[in-house]
């Protein structure tokens, strides 16, 4: 899986979990973006900060449940109008 910080947006406070429970390649934003699968992570501003990127839906999945673990809510669940994101994560 692939990462990026998206330049100009304040990382959240709990960002240094998401590194540290996930194994994550740093990558540029437009090399993150091709990826099959997109998470977005949102600060406590409501600003999509990190995305996620995975070529695998396994990988996908094991991402979606360490976020979850972390605490994280995945507000697209069930939507279907999710621009361009198969997962946005946030603080409730």
């Amino acid at each position: 899986m692939k990462t990026a910080l998206i330049d100009g947006v304040k990382p959240a406070k709990f960002d240094k979990h998401i590194i540290g429970n996930l194994l994550l390649d740093v990558a540029h934003e437009d090399e993150v973006r091709l990826e099959k699968l997109l998470i977005g992570v949102r600060n406590e501003d409501g600003e999509i900060f990190r995305l996620i990127g995975a070529t695998k839906p396994n990988s996908y999945m094991n991402a979606v449940e360490e976020l979850e673990d972390l605490g994280l809510v995945d507000e697209l669940k069930g939507m279907d109008n999710t621009d361009g994101y198969d997962a946005i994560f946030s603080e409730e």
